[in-house]
């Protein structure tokens, strides 16, 4: 005897009863705004997964061909049968590809517990029913209109019998015969086909007009010939005064049974537009990587003294990122890309004072400390986990404010899933391939076609008419290519570590060669390589199931990586990128022109100190740097000495040290300091009184308001600092002098902001929850809804189904102790020491002292309880 079917479920909460664990475990991965809190059992998880949010959320999370699959059951009959969905997928001809994927989606939404039922009884969920159904609000993306049923139902008895007359149908003796009778006739293929034959001329020509949708139109009082055949047959139906509807029955015959125009069952391919030798593209990027690193420097060493201010609103002025992207030789949408990959790393931040400005965090100073490679790997991770996207700077927000650099208004959760995703894509082509953006763009829309449309905001400098999603994929790719985690367009090396993906060429599971692409374009939206479709002579199926081998978790992006793996792949990308790197040089090539010329990157204290020696006149392969009075008064400002100078000249450049170098060095060391300027207000000391004459002489020195004090001092009301200003700009050399009559030695101070942890990422929501918390959630679901529905004995004292038992203490004590002796399992009310109310199924071991001890399934775990807290009792009915 063959055993008995499971009955049918009558709800989604029975369908989410008859699910095992892992079942339960792949809906909340899936769907983790469902956990948060966790729910009492399945019956509130099933409420959860119908309201309007979560519902929505989880629409804007399918691919096209998933959500179509969901739009056809909208505009299906409920329940429909799979092959009900089937034919309004594949239209009346068939589609082999489209019959191929449909378990793949199907699988998709029942994971996602928007579709329960059998395959004969499919129902979409009601909140995703209404929003994805027709309306005149809210047309369906299907372009159908409403039912027959629908577009009657104000419609007058009579007016409904004359059309069903009109058509060739028999009259009946009631409208809800008569609308079945009309719907009979607009769904048989063949008695359609005969109506329409004798169609006047213009009539189908109205119909073509509707039939892919919007199937509203207007009319006027009196229609044409051709209009009025139509609405005296009910192929258009009034809907208010003017306006007609093309019933869905009908479009459905006119389309062939298709419920979309061009179902979309394989993702687009990701076209190669360029193939480089690999080791190329991994130079390249590696060059990128380097420049990235020293324009990052450049950056935090202009701001080292104190950056630019902080706008009232949060934020860098405009004139503050004009001046920034001029010292970075930078157009400004660059430049502010590289300010924020500082402030997403934890490198600058604010520093907190009454005149607060942008500087250096002390992490900076340990980050310069580290090896290239790592501090690139440092930034890059950073970029791919921020949700702050540097293309809004310049666009404008929801109030119509312009949104500036490392302000508010640029966090945009979607960013760390797009970067991720494009990336992914990338490191899907062949090593050294570069793919057409275009292509990757069509992709991304495919995989989450409401996803962007959802998020779309006000747009900076992308395209208006583009979603959000669309312009963070063209940020990513150009992003990706500033940092260096491209080259040429194609992922490198070290950028397909940072994903954590294997190197190209190795083997994925499954047996598919990492890399080797899809030449058909039916890699799934993760990447993952889909069932080919069945040949042109293969059996179209007919009956569709969720334990189809298309597993919808094929399709689904990966999962992100845990703290402890992106450590891994953030040091396995520093590896890769390390060698590839040019090594530091300790030497300079000095000219006759009072240039030196540095051939590749320099040691840190080198190019330090040639920073200060030096103005750097040109950057490039080869950085190029002049020497000019004014740069070797800085070095002697900074206690260098000419003979010190001269020696670390000698020391470190592979030519000799030029005449005219050299001569510049002595002169200026030999006027510098013979001029002392102090605090008086200030003060001038010289012991050359002539050369104190020349100053008093000159008209230039009249704002400084100058008068001689001694024969060797003079005394000034102006500041040191303006004295010391205005005395060079007249051609002198003077040197600050301290109280005690010593020389200043003047160096650059660092400003630093207080200790500052990088900016946390805006959430997209609740995140995934891990292995430890779905375990609980669902041992607590399932002990919860164990007590929920766990069968009671009746009694004439029983509570209402579900509610809490109450007994008085006497009952309530009797029947613990009876059930101590028996063994027996009892559902208990139970009030804790904060008043919250719960119903717990406990197997009472023993009662003393005022206590309960026992085995509580609801917990699944032994715990004891006050009895003057349990409100009431109930024993279990014996099945």
């Amino acid at each position: 005897m063959s055993q008995e079917a499971s009955p049918a479920p009558r709800s989604l909460a029975e369908a989410l009863r008859a699910r095992d664990d892992a079942s339960l475990a792949a809906l909340l991965r899936s769907r983790p705004d469902l956990i948060t809190p966790v729910p009492t059992d399945l019956t509130q998880l099933a409420t959860r997964a119908g309201t309007r949010a979560s519902v929505l959320r989880a629409l804007e999370r399918l691919d096209r061909f998933a959500l179509q699959t969901a739009e056809a059951l909208a505009v299906a009959p409920d329940p429909a049968s799979d092959a009900t969905l089937l034919g309004l997928m594949a239209g009346d001809a068939g589609d082999e590809t489209v019959a191929a994927a449909l378990p793949r989606a199907l699988g998709t939404l029942r994971e996602q517990a928007l579709v329960w039922g059998d395959d004969d009884r499919l129902r979409l969920v009601r909140t995703a029913r209404e929003l994805l159904a027709p309306s005149p609000q809210h047309p369906s993306p299907t372009g159908l209109g409403p039912t027959v049923h629908e577009a009657t139902s104000g419609m007058s008895p009579g007016r409904i019998q004359e059309i069903v007359t009109t058509a060739g149908l028999a009259s009946t003796h009631d409208s809800v015969s008569a609308v079945t009778a009309l719907t009979a006739l607009f769904t048989d293929r063949e008695k359609m086909a005969g109506l329409l034959a004798g169609a006047p001329e213009g009539s189908l020509e109205v119909l073509s007009r509707l039939v892919w949708g919007p199937p509203y139109g207007q009319v006027t009082p009196e229609p044409a010939a051709h209009l009025r055949w139509l609405l005296d047959r009910g192929l258009l139906l009034p809907t208010a005064p003017g306006t007609v509807v093309l019933p869905r029955e009908v479009a459905l015959h006119l389309r062939a049974g298709r419920a979309h125009r061009r179902p979309e069952p394989l993702p687009p391919a990701v076209e190669p537009t360029a193939t480089h030798r690999p080791q190329g593209v991994d130079a390249t990027a590696a060059g990128q990587a380097h420049t990235a690193l020293a324009t990052v420097e450049e950056l935090l060493k202009d701001w080292d003294e104190g950056g630019p201010a902080v706008l009232r609103a949060g934020g860098l002025s405009v004139r503050d990122l004009k001046r920034t992207a001029v010292a970075l030789d930078a157009p400004e949408p660059v430049a502010a890309f590289w300010i924020e990959l500082a402030y997403a790393a934890g490198l600058l931040a604010s520093d907190g004072e009454a005149d607060e400005r942008y500087a250096a965090t002390p992490f900076y100073d340990e980050w310069l400390e580290r090896p290239p490679a790592e501090r690139w790997a440092l930034l890059a991770r950073s970029w791919l986990t921020a949700t702050r996207a540097p293309g809004l700077v310049g666009g404008r927000d929801a109030k119509d404010r312009t949104l500036s650099a490392l302000g508010p208004g640029l966090d945009r959760s979607a960013a760390p899933e797009v970067r991720h995703r494009v990336l992914t894509l990338l490191a899907g082509l062949p090593a050294g391939t570069a793919p057409d953006p275009e292509s990757v763009l069509a992709r991304l829309h495919w995989e989450r076609p409401l996803r962007g449309a959802a998020s779309a905001s006000r747009p900076g400098r992308g395209t208006p008419a583009e979603d959000l999603r669309t312009r963070l994929a063209r940020w990513t790719l150009t992003e990706a290519e500033l940092l260096g985690v491209t080259g040429r367009g194609a992922l490198s090396g070290h950028g397909r570590a940072l994903l954590g993906a294997p190197a190209a060429g190795t083997t994925v599971p499954g047996g598919t060669p990492h890399g080797a692409g899809s030449p058909t374009g039916t890699a799934g939206p993760a990447g993952a390589d889909t069932a080919e479709p069945p040949g042109p002579g293969a059996k179209l199926p007919v009956r569709h199931r969720a334990t189809a081998p298309a597993s919808p978790a094929t399709l689904h992006a990966p999962a992100p990586l845990s703290p402890t793996e992106q450590a891994a792949a953030t040091a396995a990308a520093a590896r890769l990128l390390a060698p590839l790197l040019p090594e530091p040089l300790d030497h300079v090539l000095l000219q006759a022109d009072l240039t030196a010329v540095a051939p590749g990157p320099l040691e840190r204290p080198l190019a330090e100190m040639l920073g200060v020696l030096a103005d750097v006149e040109s950057k490039g392969g080869a950085t190029v740097y002049r020497f000019t009075p004014a740069s070797v008064r800085r070095a002697l400002d900074a206690g260098r000495a000419a003979a010190d100078l001269h020696d670390f000249l000698a020391r470190h450049s592979r030519t000799p040290v030029p005449q005219p170098l050299a001569y510049l060095i002595d002169d200026v060391a030999r006027k510098h300091g013979h001029l002392r300027v102090g605090a008086a207000s200030a003060y001038v000391r010289c012991d050359d009184d002539a050369l104190l004459n020349e100053i008093l002489a000159d008209k230039r020195a009249t704002a400084l308001r100058l008068r001689r004090l001694a024969p060797t001092v003079l005394a000034a009301q102006s500041d040191p600092a303006a004295l010391l200003e205005g005395l060079r700009a007249m051609g002198f050399a003077p040197a600050a002098e301290s109280a005690e009559g010593d020389v200043l030695i003047t160096r650059a101070h660092a400003h630093r902001t207080p200790p500052r942890t990088a900016p946390e990422p805006v959430p997209d929501g609740p995140p995934p929850p891990d292995p430890t918390l779905l375990t609980a959630a669902i041992r607590a679901i399932r002990a919860g809804d164990l007590a929920a529905t766990t069968p009671r004995k009746q009694t004439g004292t029983d509570p209402a189904a579900g509610e809490p038992p109450r007994t008085s203490s006497a009952d309530t004590l009797a029947t613990v102790q009876a059930a101590v002796l028996t063994g027996d399992s009892l559902w208990i009310g139970y009030v804790n020491a904060e008043g919250a109310a719960s119903q717990r199924v406990i197997a009472p071991i023993r009662v003393e002292g005022g206590f309960v001890t026992a085995y509580d399934h609801t917990a699944d775990e032994v715990r004891t309880y006050p009895l003057h807290r349990i409100t009431g009792v109930a024993e279990l009915a014996e099945d």
